[in-house]
């Protein structure tokens, strides 16, 4: 049985950090996944090592230290795991952005535009206050249509995108260029 000792386990991250090429090693490709010719972007076994999640947090927030901003949006459903130690490292306000219909509360909706048809989006109607700064955080970006679907509703409603993260990025996908004008970054790329 292991027993979490989190003094000891701060002390190695302050030792050594994991370089993003390591943390890169770690992702696994998984073919024909969800469908026939995607090759899926397996973050679990970073997620799994916490040296790897520890130092994927720790160079995030490097990259967003200077930033200043009001709260971190993160996407469903990874950007939950990677927004919510973030939000806690950088004290911001965390605040979901879910597929339609999990929200408690009176929503914002964003539709937005898939490969094959429309999605939607939503994020509690509280979440972005006219004149704030935000952080969207995801795991990955691909084409850059959620991405920009937050950073639309977010400049609806008066906000500000202070910043886009992203732990992997899919550059031959070119979705950086929905978000044209944005800070982007991401720390691995394909």
């Amino acid at each position: 049985m292991l027993l979490c000792d989190a003094g000891i386990f701060a002390e190695e991250l302050r030792v050594r950090q994991m370089s993003p090429l390591e943390i890169k090693s770690l992702i696994v490709d998984v073919p024909d996944f969800p469908k026939p010719g995607i090759v899926f972007k397996d973050i679990t076994p970073v997620l799994a090592n916490p040296a790897a999640f520890g130092a994927v947090t720790d160079h995030l927030a490097r990259h967003a230290a200077d930033i200043r901003c009001d709260g971190l949006l993160a996407i469903e459903s990874r950007g939950f795991i990677i927004g919510a130690p973030l939000a806690q490292r950088l004290k911001l306000p965390l605040h979901l952005v879910r597929k339609r219909g999990k929200l408690p509360r009176a929503a914002i909706t964003v539709r937005y535009e898939l490969e094959y048809g429309f999605d939607h989006l939503e994020m509690h109607g509280d979440a972005v206050q006219r004149g704030g700064r935000y952080l969207i955080v995801d795991d990955l970006i691909a084409t850059g249509g959620t991405a920009a679907a937050v950073a639309n509703v977010v400049s609806r409603h008066g906000g500000t995108v202070a910043a886009c993260l992203f732990v992997v990025e899919l550059k031959f996908l070119a979705g950086r260029e929905k978000l044209a004008g944005l800070p982007v970054v991401s720390l691995v790329t394909y």
